[in-house]
């Protein structure tokens, strides 16, 4: 099981930034967090990968008065997908056709999802991202909703203002991403401990947050920005729940 538990959380590392990276290539928007990178990549002399672990470890740093604690899937997430996002940008081409970039931006938000479910279901440690918004959450009281979403709010306002790119791709990438997570959680239930089953789910009112241990778990489990928006957009539901990151 340890190995099983291994080899998700570092494929699916790996393939976070891979997805990152074609994400970038296709030129059509990034989610919030990569807008940011990408802006504050553009001003410093730091590749967009170490600019996004840089990011990580200061992240890190504001869990110290919140009393998050790391685990291994924490610091692997600031090392493997600083890694592989470079390596992904160094690897692929920039595209011109639209049609070719339009794919590509599909492709990435299905990999992202894929590379999100992997690693939570690891249940190895929650993302530096993802520790601050749920940290944020128990020592404010206030809801996942409204943490997280003043939290990318803000990210994507300061990298759009530093030059990160915002489009089509961000709006996709936020409507698409939790849904994209929900479907696939099945595939690794019962493979995997970052996910468990639980009776079904009380129905949720309209409009109003998820049940807290439904979005905790979620969050807990190990995705940066997906899991958030999974939290999110979910509402329908599931006898399937995620462990927290």
């Amino acid at each position: 099981m340890l190995f099983r538990r291994l080899a998700a959380l570092y494929s699916g590392l790996w393939l976070y930034g891979f997805s990152m990276a074609v994400m970038v290539r296709a030129g059509l928007g990034l989610d919030p967090w990569d807008v940011f990178h990408q802006g504050i990549a553009g001003h410093v002399p730091l590749s967009f990968g170490a600019v996004t672990a840089v990011t990580g470890v200061v992240v890190l740093l504001a869990w110290i008065p919140l009393r998050q604690r790391p685990g291994l899937g924490t610091v692997s997430n600031v090392v493997v997908i600083g890694i592989s996002v470079d390596i992904g940008l160094w690897l692929l081409p920039q595209w011109h056709d639209l049609p070719v970039r339009l794919g590509a931006m599909l492709v990435a938000v299905v990999l992202n999802a894929a590379a999100t479910v992997l690693y939570i279901g690891a249940g190895m440690g929650p993302g530096p991202r993802d520790g601050l918004m749920t940290g944020l959450v128990r020592r404010t009281g206030l809801s996942v909703r409204l943490i997280r979403t003043g939290i990318e709010v803000t990210v994507l306002s300061v990298g759009w203002i530093l030059g990160g790119s915002v489009g089509i791709g961000t709006v996709v990438y936020a409507l698409g991403i939790g849904p994209l997570i929900q479907l696939m959680i099945p595939s690794v239930h019962g493979r995997l401990p970052g996910f468990r089953a639980e009776g079904p789910a009380e129905p949720v009112a309209a409009g109003a947050d998820p049940a807290p241990a439904s979005a905790d778990a979620q969050l807990a489990a190990g995705a940066d920005s997906s899991v958030a928006s999974a939290a999110f957009h979910s509402r329908k539901p599931s006898s399937v729940r995620p462990r927290r990151q």
